[in-house]
């Protein structure tokens, strides 16, 4: 192994394993851990929420059993590969030891940590923008073809992974427009690597038309009920607070990629960003669908800074290890907020002193007493946990035929997980892909319904012969806090038509944008 690729391995290495580390066992997995976890068992060319590679990781997951650290290395991994190429793009624009160190160093305390512990597809697109800028530098420094092919390889699998890789695209072809680089539009390797790219996201363009391209009424909804608090000044207080102990790295890497004569060069890589940051500002976009673009930057400027030290013989002595503590200084205030390293009490306590600071903001614009997703990390186990213990007080005759319906994705997708081992029917919802995976109407009609967070539940009573609560979520800093379950025997008739009725009128709003989901009616449930 070469000697220069020793230290970004180590830098690698220690973001896999302080994933785990500094991780508390109070908490679960995340409320779209669960959702994406499901996929792995309907797999599919594509899905309502994101694209289907996410699915082929959860299908991996729960082949090996799908336990917490299955489900943790997928966001790890991609997090120390992003590491990984942040050190090896500092070597190849001509820092040392030192500047890789910085540069690793502004990845692993910076909004990251957060980031790469959520088994989401935002791992893998942090990994493939970082690793897209990287290969265009390659191919500046020596324009061989398969550096862009490889570009193309990793913007297909990113289309694969999220559709915000659109907005990333968009930006670096404006980007290769407006600067020199644009020579590379013009070279048979180019139009390869697009065809690579195409050709691996087909699949799923093909599902999306099939399917009426569900991914832009997935988009307006998400507009309509998340997107709309978004405003520009949350949005950039965000960017400075995400990466704030890289911003004196950063916004020199920035400046330097757009204006230095030594980075000349590389000008498209800090127009990506310039592009892309703009494209999230007008359109809404959440201040974490930035973080793909900030890598590239750490290993600029810290080449920069380098760079500067070494005009500067006599400071540098002091000015160089004090640099490298810096980082570590201005992230203590933040890293219970970055990281699972607290319980919940404990983190209660520390953020009473950052309310209004944005951490605690959740997507409602209200601050609370966790950030959001640390408060929705847990209560889904006891979910699960009372789920199944009103199942199992069910009549064994009659156990099989019971309908576990759930108000949300996370609810249901908990319940599966966690009972994934038990002889327990699947939970169903009417709520985003679930809506694809509802069961199938048995020959004889359902005996019991378990319902999982209904609004009113008063309002189903006359249509069981019995009906009563047999569980709720009782964790005090859940999101999912207040959570019942309800067990309804015998529905009548009346319930079964107001259930198709309902699934119907699910389907035909989806529907009348266009979107296919099929006419597939679910069995008794109440919402």
């Amino acid at each position: 192994m070469k000697p220069s690729r020793l230290l970004p391995l180590g830098l690698g290495l220690l973001k896999f394993l302080s994933g785990f580390f500094l991780a508390s066992s109070a908490y679960e997995l995340h409320r779209d851990e669960y959702l994406y976890l499901n996929y792995g068992q309907h797999l599919a060319w594509g899905y309502i929420e994101v694209p289907p590679l996410t699915a082929l990781q959860s299908w991996l997951t729960l082949a090996m059993g799908g336990g917490y650290f299955w489900v943790k290395f997928w966001p790890l991994l991609w997090g120390s590969l992003t590491v990984y190429v942040v050190a090896r793009a500092v070597q190849r624009l001509g820092g040392g030891p030192w500047a890789v160190v910085l540069a690793g160093l502004c990845y692993l305390l910076g909004g990251f940590a957060r980031l790469n512990f959520l088994f989401q597809p935002n791992s893998f697109e942090v990994f493939a923008f970082t690793l897209v800028c990287y290969w265009l530098i390659r191919y500046q420094q020596r324009p061989a073809s398969q550096f862009l092919y490889g570009v193309g390889v990793v913007l297909g699998l990113a289309l694969l992974n999220k559709y915000s890789t659109l907005f990333f695209l968009a930006a670096l072809l404006g980007s290769l427009l407006l600067t020199p680089a644009r020579r590379a539009l013009a070279t048979r390797a180019f139009w390869v690597g697009a065809a690579l790219a195409l050709l691996l996201w087909l699949p799923n363009v093909v599902w999306q038309l099939r399917h009426g391209i569900p991914f832009l009424h997935h988009m307006q909804e998400l507009h309509d009920t998340q997107l709309v608090n978004v405003n520009l000044g949350e949005f950039w207080k965000d960017q400075l607070l995400m990466c704030v102990p890289a911003l004196w790295v950063w916004v020199p890497g920035l400046l330097a990629l757009l204006f230095s004569p030594t980075f000349r060069a590389y000008r498209a890589v800090g127009l990506i960003y310039c592009l892309g940051l703009l494209i999230l500002t007008v359109l809404h976009g959440k201040s974490y669908y930035a973080l793909g673009y900030y890598p590239i930057l750490f290993a600029a400027g810290a080449v920069w800074w380098e760079q500067r030290l070494a005009h500067w013989p006599s400071a540098g002595r002091w000015l160089r290890p004090a640099l490298l503590v810096l980082p570590f200084l201005i992230v203590i205030p933040l890293y219970p907020f970055l990281t699972t390293l607290y319980a919940p009490a404990r983190l209660e306590q520390l953020a009473e002193a950052y309310r209004g600071t944005g951490v605690l903001r959740w997507e409602d614009g209200q601050d609370h007493a966790l950030p959001q997703d640390f408060a929705d990390m847990l209560g889904w186990q006891e979910l699960a946990e009372k789920t199944w213990q009103a199942y199992q007080a069910l009549p064994d005759s009659t156990r099989a035929r019971t309908l576990i319906k759930c108000d949300n994705y996370g609810q249901a997708g908990a319940i599966n997980y966690y009972n994934r081992n038990r002889p327990m029917p699947a939970a169903a919802s009417f709520n985003g892909s679930y809506l694809y995976w509802l069961p199938p109407r048995p020959a004889q009609s359902y005996t019991h319904l378990l319902l999982v967070g209904e609004g009113n539940p008063a309002e189903l009573v006359p249509y069981f012969q019995e009906f009563r609560k047999v569980g709720e979520v009782n964790n005090p800093y859940a999101i999912e806090r207040g959570t019942t379950i309800y067990l309804g025997t015998h529905p009548n008739s009346a319930l079964l038509a107001r259930a198709y009725r309902e699934h119907q009128e699910e389907v035909a709003k989806w529907e009348s944008n266009g979107i296919s989901l099929g006419r597939t009616a679910p069995a008794a449930a109440g919402r």
